[in-house]
């Protein structure tokens, strides 16, 4: 499996590092996804022994694609989070501001949100996360999304749901 890996890193590495440098617009992102990506490939489960034996992609580059555009997809999205969660802060009176280390335990506990909610619709992550995040009412995230404020409590309710399943 060594070899096989070394080849196709050698291959593709190049090739892989410049699609990412091109959709994300700097090297240091690029480059540590294009590592991720490897990695991701090499804990692949549903890859036969025979593929991991070989590392032969019949379509390499495009098998690597996908995992980087998922990866780059993740960034985004763990970006915008901070983002928001940064706002948030912002937007808080100085005493009431979090210290340092509990600035940290909510941050890791977004991501835990974050990673809980990946396999959800977006309409449905976006309306739990206005309901959790934002402190908005059913009204309010329904105008948000254009949905019915009965979509909006279906949205909210499947959403912690998921949290509360996968949590057990």
């Amino acid at each position: 499996m060594q070899q096989g890996m070394h080849t196709l890193y050698r291959d593709h590495h190049g090739w892989l590092l410049g699609f990412l440098r091109r959709k994300l617009g700097n090297s240091p992102d690029a480059a540590d996804l294009a590592q991720d990506t490897f990695v991701r490939l090499l804990a692949t489960p549903d890859s036969t022994p025979e593929k991991q034996a070989n590392w032969q992609l019949e379509q390499p580059r495009a098998y690597l694609a996908v995992i980087a555009k998922r990866l780059v997809s993740n960034l985004y999205r763990r970006r915008s989070l901070e983002q928001a969660y940064i706002e948030a802060l912002a937007s808080m009176p100085e005493p009431v501001a979090p210290s340092e280390e509990q600035r940290l335990i909510i941050f890791e506990t977004l991501q835990e949100i974050d990673a809980l909610l990946g396999g959800l619709p977006a309409k449905t992550r976006a309306a739990f996360l206005m309901a959790q995040l934002e402190g908005l009412g059913y009204d309010d995230i329904a105008a948000r999304l254009a949905v019915s404020e009965r979509t909006a409590r279906r949205y909210v309710a499947q959403a912690l749901a998921r949290c509360i399943l996968l949590m057990e």
